[in-house]
């Protein structure tokens, strides 16, 4: 009677899978005058997109597809013939343009919106995307150069001030009072080789004239993914206390800076991930879980040391160590995740972490000639040693071990006290008092091939397979729907709808209600890019612009 329940389900499975595969729906198509090497996607609220070459420009309504504006660079900025990078700065409506020349760059700022000219200038060399920092707040950029940092008025390229004293590139910042600031540094990749007598730094600054009110020092490495430019530390100011989330927790006096206590360890991920062939920026995330907070306590993870990493419970409130955990074992190399219930903190030791990549390489054209091939990836690694370990809250005790992912996990998540955990061919719910086992499914049984990464949908488990998504009871384990798809890692996900991208740029718009889904298959070398609301896709293909709808 199982065994037919079972063939009941996967065949139901089938049917889901056999209709799902439509066509995405095109909401219009722009063939532009030029081809297409560069290309932006704005927010349907802010209502516009481009379109580019090293020779000229268009800018089109998101809403119709029709151009806003267009023109060459030679006529937009008379000193430009070309342009050899360009970065939009989405939030201030303002293009970076640069004409690379060996000690002569030329800079010039274009108001996206309209077209129109702002500033130019060949004082700012050696500037890159790195370096360059929106703040809103006061309509300004503050760009880092190799021996200072400048602020820089947004509409008109008034240098208001520069100072010495604060080195590297402005991070996470916190608006204090009238014109002032307390900001964090970081040092991206690409600019380590310009950067002298750099050292972790975060400073009040007066922002009438650069004046440094006090400074000091921070533990860990402040970074910005390199692909989707997400910040992953966070910066608060509350009750005259700064907060510095970053490998921990570090506290500062609002009024002074002084330390007020730390728990904040030096980690980072190198080696943890080969970069690949070709990358020009590389990055790994998410090898460490955040501290967890319940009530007044707080969990670290101290993974300062390679050879050997613990748990350590603190007061939240005065910093002070309540107790550390013996060593966790197997000599961990990430933990991604750490979850506390009841009496118990549990790791995820090893399993899937986020690498980025920007990768530039020059390619035979099979014409006698070369080709440039660039690619913007993403993407989910597991690194090992693998295992689930507990740990008692009260004092730090060893509690329990499963092996049962020795071999390998995608990830875990904790639903209602539960854990829910993927080797990558089974899914488990476990109890995380006890490690005892609620049930454990072959994800087999979704039709979707071997997990990728799991994630909560609602009262489901979203298994991403390696040939499509499928759902399972989050309470029973039972299959719920499938949709069978190719290789690709998961683009977006937003409410419920999950975008997944192959190597090649095709795309699949799942519903996580039922796992149906529709797709676009898209020339060779095309890009896409999701809508923030996640309801379109726009496909940027040589000489053509073209919208989806995901809905």
């Amino acid at each position: 009677m199982k065994l037919r329940a079972t063939t009941v389900i996967a065949c139901g499975l089938i049917v889901l899978a056999a209709s799902a595969q439509k066509e995405m729906r095109t909401v219009w198509e722009t063939k532009l005058g030029h081809k297409v090497e560069f290309s932006g996607t704005g927010t349907e609220e802010r209502g516009y997109s481009y379109s580019a070459t090293d020779k000229e420009i268009t800018v089109f309504d998101n809403a119709t597809g029709a151009t806003k504006w267009t023109g060459r660079w030679k006529d937009l900025v008379p000193k430009m013939r070309k342009i050899d990078e360009l970065i939009p700065f989405w939030e201030s409506d303002a293009l970076f343009l640069f004409d690379r020349k060996t000690g002569k760059d030329q800079l010039a700022v274009l108001d996206m919106a309209t077209g129109k000219l702002l500033w130019n200038t060949e004082t700012y060399q050696n500037v890159s995307e790195e370096s360059i920092v929106y703040v809103p707040e006061e309509d300004a950029f503050a760009i880092t150069l190799k021996d200072k940092l400048v602020w820089v008025m947004a509409k008109t390229g008034e240098e208001k001030w520069s100072t010495s004293k604060f080195k590297g590139t402005v991070g996470r910042y916190v608006v204090i009072g009238n014109k002032e600031l307390v900001m964090v540094n970081f040092q991206p990749e690409g600019l380590k080789a310009l950067l002298s007598g750099y050292k972790n730094q975060i400073v009040r600054i007066d922002l009438s004239n650069g004046n440094i009110i006090w400074e000091n020092t921070y533990v860990g490495r402040a970074e910005r993914k390199v692909i989707s430019r997400d910040f992953i530390y966070n910066l608060d100011v509350a009750d005259d206390k700064v907060v510095l989330r970053m490998n921990g927790l570090q506290v500062y006096d609002l009024n002074t800076g002084a330390n007020l206590w730390s728990a904040a360890f030096d980690y980072t991920p190198d080696g943890v991930v080969g970069a690949p062939s070709g990358a020009r920026k590389f990055g790994v995330y998410h090898a460490v879980a955040d501290p967890v907070v319940v009530g007044d306590d707080m969990y670290v993870l101290d993974m300062s040391n390679r050879k050997s990493q613990y748990i350590k419970k603190y007061d939240r409130n005065s910093g002070k160590l309540l107790w550390t955990s013996p060593e966790i074992k197997g000599g961990a190399r990430a933990i991604p995740n750490m979850f506390v219930s009841g009496d118990k903190v549990v790791l995820q030791v090893g399993g899937a972490v986020e690498a980025q990549a920007y990768i530039y390489k020059r390619e035979p054209d099979g014409q006698g000639g070369w080709k440039i091939v660039q690619e913007w990836r993403v993407w989910h690694p597991i690194v090992k040693p693998c295992g689930i370990q507990a740990f008692n809250t009260n004092d730090g005790s060893f509690a329990w071990e499963s092996e049962r992912f020795k071999k390998g996990i995608t990830n875990a998540l904790m639903m209602d006290n539960n854990l829910i955990v993927c080797s990558g061919k089974e899914l488990y719910r476990m109890d995380m008092a006890t490690g005892a086992e609620a049930f454990t499914v072959p994800v087999s049984k979704g039709g979707v091939g071997l997990a990728q990464q799991i994630m909560a949908f609602q009262d489901k488990v979203v298994v991403v397979g390696d040939k499509g998504v499928s759902t399972f009871n989050m309470t029973t384990g039972e299959p719920v729907a499938m949709g069978k798809y190719k290789k690709s890692e998961v683009e977006a996900v937003e409410g419920d709808r999950l975008i997944m991208k192959t190597a090649k740029a095709d795309i699949a718009c799942f519903n996580l209600n039922d796992c149906t889904f529709q797709e676009y298959r898209a020339r060779n070398e095309a890009t896409t890019s999701m809508s923030t609301d996640g309801n379109f896709v726009y496909v940027y293909d040589k000489r053509n612009v073209i919208k989806l709808a995901t809905r």
